[in-house]
């Protein structure tokens, strides 16, 4: 059957786009100019450049109408604070003095300064700054950068539709201000920052822009009556301004549930919509709802979040239907493809037959152009791409690579025994303290240590041929040696090998196990200038061999301490991964948690008596709405205790989380039975050690002292008051002292310092207690 042309020709275009580079050219020139050796103008016309470059990609590739304003430094949401002069008090004269210094200064912190707090995007792999407000904030509209942006791409003769983080997004997203009463509600700031937008909504129609995006993500989790009231009164005096462009609302990463009666009633021209994945319920809720019958629907399509070839027919048939409920139908990505890499073109050494299934941000900008002109045309206008698509998708679903029967078979023997440890924690406790003959407070690092000039070089001399692979195993041995004999000369109690021959914690061991491909050039933002190359889970998950057990058991000969073994989780290895979409998550999770279960046993039986699990992509993975979370922590827990669940009761099981928030997953970390678990505190404050307290977790907690994503070196006694104040919540006898996080991202110079001063915390803090606990 051919599809009719719609009545209005559908454009296409999407909500944003990696920012790197093809070869991460931001992330080295903000670094340069970290570093002293690239000028501000220098960056400034690196930055140029990639917008510039960008654009030109989108139109070459058919999209009609391209987004300005997400580019970014290092954070759009810390753009918006910008934008509306949200800088907190301890910023304001760094800010004053240099604006672009002071914005890395809020992102970064300096040496006397603390940055602002950082936690992950909803629930995806980027991290966000969160905004600081109080019941004193003054907002104050700074329009500057999204101005330029927009004249930069309307100079190239594109259309172009700014894109800014909507005002509920923004509040919603928001903590109060250190010293401001917890209780705050940044919400309650709405009716002085509506003035603030509208300015700047004013700017941008003065310099041209017919639409502007107002992304609203935070519509699409559970929002109380009051939360949608606001809402609805945001879009209500917006929509009602009379100098300001079109607008256009944005949700994506899930439905909009309650949130869409509300957004399709207000007075805005158009709403952007997520209909892939969970999100395609939008579809039956915005025909409930009589659909959007004067408004301008821009339809999310093609996935945005994954890196899998969109099945074209299926998304016609989506906007056949979307024709019918709404005045013109346009489309799109589901939300913005920072959050893919660049062109999955440039990865020369993937087996061309798995290649064929991919579709990075350039292949996916191809997708949304073909969608569109099928949409308008009809489609026999695309008739090619539907074939090839057709073929591709049909080689993915018949392939051998993608199933393997032992591995199946495995999984469906699995037990509710395999995942429970022989004795309970207070038992197993006991044995543990009695075989590792820790001190009260032990101290220890999360896994990382700096990864060093000198180690990214013998890589790749290594991948060149200028050393072999005994010369490589030499240069990596002379590293862990010389980790060790650091921590034991600082005190440390129980060590790390320091992961010198990892080049990241999930691609290290995604490239050991079948059913994993790995990427050369699939770089995505983390956060700032980190970026990681996320592995692609293509088919059935198992071990051939080893991963770890030769580097811990080297590093073990080396000393008398306890070498922790370091392994990264199931949940993780999927969250950090772009994972197939052919079979349930759980199903896939509990693929990786049997081969690396098979992993911790080999390290006990090598000697190992302390193995930690990573999942701090735990929280980040929860599903945005709490009707869908059960069902996700029940395979989630599961495939923890599956990974662990087998080890001898005084073998010590730890964990780690990062940069998330954990009071509304106490429950399911109690649900992981590890014996001890380590987590962010720094930046928040030591707020998580509260909410294990109030929970009543009974098990060994380390809330880090150190905040590692700062070059910021803590002082002892900063590190102390952290201690203390989690003494107030957790025992001694069952707290840890560590930094929050892994040290591969930082210099060898501020972690000597750092964990010295951390070391020496734990003394003066040990020496203050009572007899009976010292």
């Amino acid at each position: 059957m051919t599809a009719k042309p719609a009545a209005a020709a559908a454009r296409a275009t999407v909500y944003g786009y990696p920012r790197q580079g093809r070869s991460r050219d931001l992330k080295k020139a903000v670094e340069g100019y970290w570093k002293g050796g690239v000028t501000a103008d220098d960056l400034r016309r690196t930055a140029a450049g990639l917008r510039r470059a960008n654009w030109r990609q989108l139109a070459d590739a058919g999209i009609h109408e391209v987004p300005t304003g997400d580019f970014s430094y290092y954070d759009h949401v810390l753009d918006t604070s910008v934008m509306v002069g949200a800088v907190p008090a301890r910023h304001r004269a760094a800010v004053e003095a240099d604006a672009l210094d002071g914005y890395f200064a809020m992102a970064r912190g300096t040496r006397d300064v603390a940055p602002l707090e950082m936690t992950k995007w909803f629930d995806t792999n980027y991290h966000h700054l969160v905004p600081e407000l109080g019941p004193d904030t003054v907002f104050a509209a700074d329009s500057a950068k999204q101005v330029a942006e927009l004249k930069e791409a309307l100079g190239l003769g594109l259309a172009a539709r700014p894109v800014l983080v909507g005002p509920l997004t923004y509040l919603l997203l928001a903590k109060p201000a250190p010293g401001v009463a917890p209780d705050f509600e940044p919400l309650t700031l709405l009716d002085r920052l509506l003035p603030v937008y509208a300015e700047v909504l004013a700017d941008l129609r003065a310099a041209g822009a017919e639409w502007v995006q107002l992304d609203e993500p935070a519509l699409v989790q559970d929002r109380t009556p009051a939360e949608l009231n606001a809402a609805a009164r945001a879009y209500r005096d917006l929509g009602t301004a009379t100098d300001r462009p079109k607008l256009l609302v944005a949700s994506y990463f899930d439905r909009l549930g309650d949130a869409l009666q509300v957004l399709a009633a207000a007075p805005v021209e158009g709403l952007a919509l997520d209909f892939t994945g969970s999100a395609a319920a939008n579809l039956t809720d915005l025909a409930a709802v009589g659909g959007l019958r004067a408004k301008r629907l821009v339809a999310g399509v093609v996935d945005g979040r994954n890196i899998w070839i969109n099945d074209l027919q299926r998304s016609l048939a989506t906007l056949g239907t979307l024709l019918g409920l709404a005045d013109r139908v346009d489309v799109a990505a589901s939300c913005s493809l920072l959050h893919v890499p660049l062109d999955a073109t440039a990865e020369h050494d993937i087996d061309p037959r798995i290649r064929r299934w991919l579709a990075f941000a350039r292949q996916k900008t191809t997708e949304v152009a073909t969608l569109a002109r099928g949409l308008a045309e009809g489609t026999d206008a695309i008739t090619a791409e539907l074939a090839a698509n057709r073929a591709d998708l049909a080689s993915r679903s018949g392939s051998a690579l993608t199933r393997d029967p032992a591995v199946r078979a495995r999984t469906a023997a699995v037990t509710d025994a395999d995942g429970r440890r022989s004795q309970p924690y207070t038992e197993r406790a006991a044995a543990q303290r009695a075989h590792l003959g820790l001190p009260v407070l032990p101290t220890t690092t999360i896994g990382s240590f700096p990864q060093t000039d000198e180690l990214r070089a013998a890589r790749a001399d290594l991948r060149a041929g200028r050393i072999d692979a005994a010369g490589y195993e030499e240069r990596i041995k002379d590293e862990i040696r010389e980790v060790l004999s650091f921590q034991e000369k600082t005190g440390i109690d129980v060590l790390v090998h320091g992961e010198p021959e990892r080049n990241d914690m999930v691609q290290y061991f995604a490239e050991q196990l079948t059913g994993y491909v790995a990427t050369r050039h699939g770089w995505v933002q983390s956060y700032g200038t980190r970026y990681v190359r996320p592995p692609v889970l293509a088919g059935d998950i198992s071990r051939p061999e080893p991963m770890t057990v030769r580097w811990t058991t080297y590093a073990q000969s080396q000393t008398s301490k306890p070498v922790k073994g370091m392994l990264t989780g199931p949940v993780t290895m999927l969250a950090w991964s772009f994972v197939r979409d052919d079979q349930p998550l759980g199903e896939t999770a509990r693929q990786v948690a049997l081969a690396l279960r098979d992993e911790v046993n080999d390290l006990e039986a090598a000697g190992t008596s302390v193995i930690q699990v990573d999942e701090p992509a735990l929280r980040e993975t929860l599903p945005l709405r709490a009707a869908d979370h059960a069902a996700y922590l029940a395979w989630a827990t599961e495939s923890f205790r599956l990974t662990t669940g087998g080890v001898r009761p005084d073998t010590q099981i730890h964990t780690h989380m990062c940069y998330a928030e954990f009071g509304d997953i106490v429950q399911a970390i109690d649900d992981l039975d590890a014996d001890v678990i380590s987590l962010e505190a720094a930046r928040s404050h030591m707020q998580v050690a509260g909410e294990l307290a109030a929970h009543g977790y009974p098990r060994e907690a380390g809330p880090g002292v150190w905040d590692i994503h700062s070059p910021r070196v803590p002082g002892t006694e900063e590190a102390a008051s952290l201690l203390r104040k989690g003494l107030e919540a957790i025992p001694a006898e069952r707290l840890w002292v560590n930094p929050d996080c892994g040290l591969k991202t930082r210099g060898w110079p501020e972690t000597r310092a750092s964990l010295e001063n951390l070391v020496a915390a734990a003394r003066e803090v040990r020496a203050e207690l009572p007899a009976d606990e010292g």
